[in-house]
């Protein structure tokens, strides 16, 4: 099964990653929030109070059996900066701007933030490393996911047909509707075949995430794509959603750790 339970928290797996990492996409159930980031909401910069945040991450990763000490995370901003992550960010320590997150240190625990945009967790089982990405329309774009393949090849000499990739829940092709400027660069970034990630219906346009990205990693040369294939937008009741909330809600969490 996909979905597991720990008390009140639910969380998605997937079967490409049960060997030989930790991971999870967690479900906005089983929270401390309230409304209107009810209620396992890990968004520090959406108006909820630091110190929910904070519980409700502790409450995510216990349930995993880590601590909230051992993790990593970032300022995610839509680019594709990687940040390399030897030892877990101190609380006192500053965010760093990046998108990707990379480790080999079984000790480390990455964690992103979202609600509509693309988690993309990486294994590369051989080497032993784990990654996360993160990419909304921008990132994908931009090929952040390329990049953080990219990266683990120079930095620990990946083989990217060895890594294994999943893309988790996000908002899905029949709701996320774009407008002329994000067709352009969807254009410009796919010349060869635009049309495969863009559909037109009764007149809007709507993009396709996960098969732009699972086409970004084919690319990339990655041979193995997992895709769950759950929109956030449909389920609001499982996942946090910008678009279908109108901005008004959390941020759920993606973790993953070398086991």
């Amino acid at each position: 099964m996909p979905f597991r339970t720990s008390g009140e928290l639910c969380y998605y797996l997937f079967d490409s990653l049960e060997s030989g990492v930790i991971h999870a996409v967690f479900a906005r159930r089983g929270g401390v929030s309230p409304e209107p980031w009810a209620s396992l909401n890990m968004g520090g910069s959406v108006g909820d109070e630091k110190s929910r945040v904070l519980e409700n991450r502790r409450r995510a990763v216990s349930a995993l059996g880590l601590s909230s000490s051992s993790v990593y995370d970032v300022w995610q901003v839509h680019g594709n900066e990687v940040a390399i992550a030897d030892a877990p960010r101190p609380p006192e320590t500053p965010y760093r701007q990046a998108d990707i997150i990379l480790t080999d240190k079984p000790g480390v625990i990455l964690l992103m933030r979202f609600a509509d945009c693309v988690p993309i967790l990486l294994h590369d089982p051989v080497r032993k490393v784990v990654g996360l990405a993160h990419a909304g329309w921008l990132g994908t774009v931009k090929g952040t996911v390329r990049v953080a393949v990219e990266a683990m090849q120079n930095r620990y000499h990946s083989d990217p047909g060895d890594i294994l990739a999943a893309i988790g829940p996000s908002i899905g092709p029949d709701h996320y509707e774009v407008g002329p400027d994000v067709v352009i660069q969807v254009q410009q970034a796919f010349r060869e075949s635009p049309e495969k990630f863009l559909t037109v219906r009764d007149g809007h346009m709507f993009f396709n995430l996960w098969e732009a990205n699972r086409k970004h990693l084919e690319l990339a040369g990655v041979r193995t794509t997992e895709i769950a294939g759950l929109c956030t937008a449909c389920h609001t009741d499982d996942w946090f959603s910008h678009r279908a909330e109108k901005g008004r809600t959390g941020r759920f969490g993606a973790v993953i750790a070398l086991a």
